[in-house]
């Protein structure tokens, strides 16, 4: 990196936010084409049902309407792709029904897509579906993942007994001994609570088909929109790639609701082309909480050995995952791949055990949500950690220490080898700032006043930048997991930047243009990020997993590296010395030990007006691409300290003061991963007190189905918050040393909470979200704890 211009590791305000704070932002729903109908989804009021007729004869003869569609009309297509194939602990492969676009002889969760109907206007094709008169036959519906292996009631056929799969890792003898040899083991049974994404921009989408050409156009709001297009294509319409263009304009936030290829927009398409005209549907709040994948809902058992002095033995872990009614995109990797393989977390314990029950059940299916898998695994282990520390009667940061790795690399016994960390710094920092030397007399003013005050830790690990593709291809994975970047350099030097990496809030228009400005020593006026269009962009993996920097970063800079080599020869040329001699600093390309220099700019005029150039040696311009896969995970770390107070009386819940140290490698732009942090706690801490995505056990009705009775954290349910980057290790194995922000908050926080709500009621266990209702009866002992 070039030291003199400074660019990375400042806090440059985010370039896009100009047109996002006025009103010009462009989002899907703001496309109007020529042409424009609507398109509404009648969807299913039962949880579990057969459908026996579908009538549309009304509501095809409606005002306005120009079509009408059923799963009849998608029987020859194929269904929505999984995208990561888990096998069973016999080697056995998961089982797979098919997703259907729209349902196929039966529903199987409330808000199911039984009928698209496609209009004028929106409020005609919504008046059409009224008319649509479908006969169901009602069945049991399978709602809790507890009771999924046992009910007598299948989501389908396939899977007589609603298992999906049964998977494990790790060393299930080596556990078993280390158990017997225990001289202390902890257990802890809860529930990891079922979350709705609530991304500000609900999806939408509009897809167009043009005859002209046979070609499609699909507007979208997706976080990987070369994804969708090959998953849409490749898996379920059969439409040759290059017959379609996606393009995911401004998205207004994603949460991992948006990785997904959903059977809305898929119907969209394949329906454009049978009304031959644009089709937009925007979906509406209560569609979304119904419709839109769902997270976490996680039933689990841990158990913890360790020796007389606190050391960790072993840990088990059996976890009951509900998948819901369907394999969204890339579900089932979520409970395996992306959680199992993180209960090592910061610790050397040696053996260690997981076992993951997947189940289907008559809800919205279940897919990643902000941390994907990172939270669960986080939650099990700092909840279990917090607890032994309690039970022994050793402090929760003591008890931490004694068992942190601190060699690296450092490979876990469930898969993945740490390549840096200092969990040690992490902690003591989180410390100093919490003040928790303080703590002892915060609590006895608390208690002076009536009042109950705890302290909880957690120490979190996460892998980021999923990769690299052949590791994963052998756990499962259908796709590559590489990135590509694309480096356009004009002939007056400005510079373009096609990135498969997409940005829906994350700010990379600003972070990515700062690599850039970096590397090639010139002003970030004069670079322009491109994101989000198949068309434009080479290819590219999306953006999910906190991946942005540490993969589709480092693709760009591989292919700056092309740009300088190239530079140089050109430059060399201009200069008379050998290439080998000529260097590249702060935007000037210099012959070594002379006082020979030309600027950047120079070089790229002469690129595109080659008439003194070395034609049998260099291609005219200077356009060059790269592909990265990485050789691992990036693995950032941290600690999180939450202290809270609590009225007895009422069972509310205060947040004083939260703490969070994170070691994310280098940073390229502080204030934008401080922001980060801010929202991935606030999102911990929605989980933790407030938010909960309830189907009754009966019916399957979602309970929650509004913000009326789903709960979403205000202004005031947070303190200010102390985040604090730590004076990182760098990521050993990619060019830019970043380890991935995005998903830490919310990683680290509910065990935090948890750990301090317990702590000052004095419980072994709370329940999330501990509203104030599940807190008065724990401090009362009206719920077992």
């Amino acid at each position: 990196m070039n030291a003199r211009q400074g660019f990375i590791g400042q806090s440059v305000v985010r370039r896009e936010d100009g047109r996002f704070l006025t009103g010009r932002g462009q989002y899907t729903d703001d496309i109007t084409l020529p042409g424009q109908t609507y398109g509404y989804f009648l969807r299913s009021p039962y949880a579990h049902a057969r459908l026996l007729k579908v009538d549309t004869a009304a509501a095809a003869a409606a005002p306005g309407v120009v079509g009408v569609f059923t799963g009849e009309h998608f029987k020859a297509v194929g269904g929505l792709p999984c995208g990561w194939l888990i096998n069973n602990i016999d080697g056995t492969p998961m089982k797979e029904p098919k997703h259907p676009v729209l349902a196929d002889g039966k529903v199987r969760y409330v808000g199911d897509r039984v009928a698209l109907v496609v209009a004028e206007t929106l409020d005609q094709a919504k008046a059409a579906a009224e008319l649509i008169e479908v006969d169901y036959e009602e069945l049991t519906p399978v709602i809790t993942p507890a009771k999924a292996l046992t009910a007598p009631a299948s989501v389908h056929a396939e899977a007589p007994n609603n298992q999906c799969y049964l998977w494990g890792i790790g060393d299930k003898d080596g556990v078993a001994e280390a158990f017997k040899t225990a001289a202390h083991i902890t257990t802890l049974k809860f529930k990891n609570n079922r979350l709705a994404p609530n991304p500000m921009e609900p999806r939408a989408a509009n897809a167009s088909y043009s005859r002209a050409d046979d070609n499609y156009t699909l507007y979208v709001s997706n976080q990987n929109p070369h994804v969708e297009r090959l998953l849409m294509c490749a898996f379920v319409l059969g439409i040759p790639e290059h017959k379609m263009r996606v393009v995911a304009p401004d998205v207004g936030g994603g949460f991992g609701a948006k990785i997904y290829l959903y059977g809305e927009e898929t119907a969209l398409v394949w329906a454009s082309k049978q009304v031959n005209r644009p089709i937009k549907w925007t979906c509406e709040r209560g569609e979304a909480f119904l419709s839109d994948a769902h997270g976490r809902d996680h039933d689990s058992l841990a158990e913890l050995a360790l020796d007389k002095d606190g050391n960790f033995l072993a840990l088990r872990a059996t976890t009951t995952a509900n998948l819901g009614a369907y394999l969204s995109t890339f579900s089932t990797c979520i409970p395996t791949i992306l959680h199992a393989t993180l209960l090592a977390g910061q610790y050397k314990t040696p053996k260690i055990y997981a076992e993951i029950n997947a189940v289907f059940t008559n809800t919205s299916p279940v897919d990643a949500y902000r941390g994907a898998g990172r939270p669960e695994a986080t939650y099990l282990l700092e909840r279990i950690v917090e607890t032994a520390a309690k039970e022994m009667g050793i402090a929760p940061a003591e008890l931490r220490r004694r068992n942190f790795i601190t060699q690296f690399p450092y490979a876990s016994p469930v898969g993945l080898t740490y390549d840096t960390g200092d969990f040690f710094a992490t902690l003591q920092r989180a410390e100093e700032l919490a003040d928790v030397a303080g703590f002892a007399a915060r609590r006895a003013e608390s208690e002076a006043k009536g009042l109950k005050r705890g302290l909880g830790h957690s120490c979190y690990i996460e892998a980021c930048g999923i990769a690299p593709s052949a590791v994963a291809g052998a756990l499962g994975a259908r796709a590559g997991l590489f990135e590509a970047g694309e480096v356009r350099v004009h002939p007056t030097g400005k510079v373009t930047v096609f990135t498969g990496s997409h940005s829906h809030g994350q700010g990379h228009e600003t972070t990515f243009a700062q690599v850039v400005a970096e590397k090639l020593g010139i002003p970030m006026e004069d670079i322009d990020i491109v994101h989000g269009d198949t068309s434009k962009v080479l290819f590219g993996m999306g953006t999910y997993g906190s991946r942005s920097l540490a993969v589709g970063g480092t693709a760009i800079v591989k292919a700056l590296d092309k740009v300088i080599a190239k530079g140089k020869k050109i430059a060399a040329h201009l200069m008379e010395a050998a290439d080998t001699d000529v260097v590249f600093e702060n935007g000037n390309f210099k012959v070594a030990g002379t006082d020979k220099s030309i600027p950047f700019a120079q070089v790229s005029l002469t690129a595109y007006v080659p008439h003194n150039f070395p034609h049998d040696k260099l291609e005219p311009g200077l356009n060059e691409n790269a592909f990265y896969d990485p050789s691992n995970f990036t693995y950032p770390a941290g600690a999180y300290i939450c202290e809270v107070e609590i009225d007895p009386a009422t069972g509310t819940t205060r947040i004083d003061r939260f703490t969070a140290v994170d070691d994310f490698g280098n940073v390229v732009n502080p204030m934008i991963v401080e922001g980060q942090v801010h929202g991935g706690i606030a999102q911990g801490v929605g989980q933790a007190l407030l938010e909960h995505a309830i189907y009754d056990e009966e019916t399957g009705q979602l309970l929650t189905g509004s913000y009326m009775d789903y709960a979403m954290p205000r202004a005031d349910d947070l303190p200010n918050l102390t985040v604090e980057t730590a004076k990182g290790t760098p990521c050993t194995h990619n060019p830019l040393g970043v380890k991935g922000c995005g998903e830490a908050g919310a990683i680290g926080t509910p065990p935090a909470v948890i750990n301090a709500v317990c702590d000052a009621i004095g419980v072994k266990d709370m329940v999330m979200p501990a509203t104030p209702f599940a807190v008065w009866q724990a401090v009362n002992g009206k719920a077992s704890a």
